[in-house]
């Protein structure tokens, strides 16, 4: 597997891939790891000639409140797991070479990104949208990975190609979840033993909306509350208990064909999300 640090030598890397008519892969990630990000790589990897994987913490997607500074980072870990999955090219930037000095080229997200994360989260989409449009014009990918369990992200990025006239192909991969449910995530490890089994809850909850809305329930302001009574009793705070069309994310006053519920709480200190879609 390739190192590579500076934008410099990734483009001479993917010339020298585009030149040999390779299809490329890319794998977006901020690191730390799991078994989600190993699931993209693994399909890029069967899908394509040649994977690339990218590690940035991207400082412009936290909010001035929110965990840059703890985001768990363990390069060494990562590069071990790549090379067992056998990635082609880690891609290791540094904030200055994504973001050079004068860099003004900000990505506006779009109304995919005004409700649900987007919606307490000012700032967010707009730094996720600015880094990955950054990262495509350098890994120029055929096709690029993200998983579900950041539906409304991955959405926002599909809308984004679409709008820019982006030239590659978005391919969202299923949600893993752990043996208890739990949907897999870097921030879980923030969660005491305590906290991890009261993560449950999220999942459960959205097995519960799945039993209410295949009986026939059709009042969403119904099924949100049955929703939030049972997670007040299992998590900290609730952020949002949302049911949007799951295509354009527009919230719905009753149930119409294949919708998304959408989950955001605090278990302790840590924020966790989960979703599922639902054919109503």
């Amino acid at each position: 597997m390739l190192i590579i640090r500076s934008v410099k030598q990734l483009v001479k890397a993917i010339d020298r891939l585009k030149k040999e008519k390779k299809r490329i892969g890319f794998v977006p990630t901020m690191g730390f790891l799991h078994e989600g990000h190993l699931s993209l790589v693994r399909r890029a990897r069967k899908e394509n000639g040649c994977v690339v994987v990218s590690i940035f913490v991207n400082p412009i997607q936290f909010g001035p409140t929110e965990d840059f500074a703890r985001y768990p980072r363990s390069i060494s870990r990562d590069r071990q797991m790549l090379e067992k999955e056998h990635a082609d090219i880690l891609f290791l930037p540094e904030v200055n070479e994504i973001y050079p000095k004068g860099f003004n080229r900000y990505v506006q997200p779009g109304l995919l990104a005004k409700g649900l994360c987007g919606r307490k989260r000012p700032g967010h989409f707009r730094g996720v949208t600015t880094v990955v449009n950054r990262l495509f014009e350098l890994v120029r990918p055929d096709r690029a990975y993200f998983g579900k369990k950041d539906y409304q992200q991955a959405k926002v990025i599909e809308a984004m190609v679409k709008r820019l006239g982006v030239k590659v192909k978005i391919c969202l991969c299923e949600l893993i979840r752990d043996f208890d449910g739990v949907a897999i995530s870097s921030r879980n490890q923030y969660l005491s033993p305590e906290e991890r089994i009261r993560a449950k809850a999220l999942y459960q909850s959205l097995k519960k909306a799945r039993r209410l809305i295949q009986s026939g329930i059709k009042d969403i302001s119904h099924i949100r509350s049955e929703l939030e009574a049972f997670l007040k009793a299992h998590v900290d705070q609730i952020d949002y208990v949302e049911i949007v069309n799951s295509e354009n994310l527009k919230p719905l006053k009753r149930i119409s064909g294949r919708v998304l519920v959408a989950i955001a709480c605090f278990v302790g200190r840590t924020r966790l999300i989960d979703n599922r879609v639902i054919k109503g």
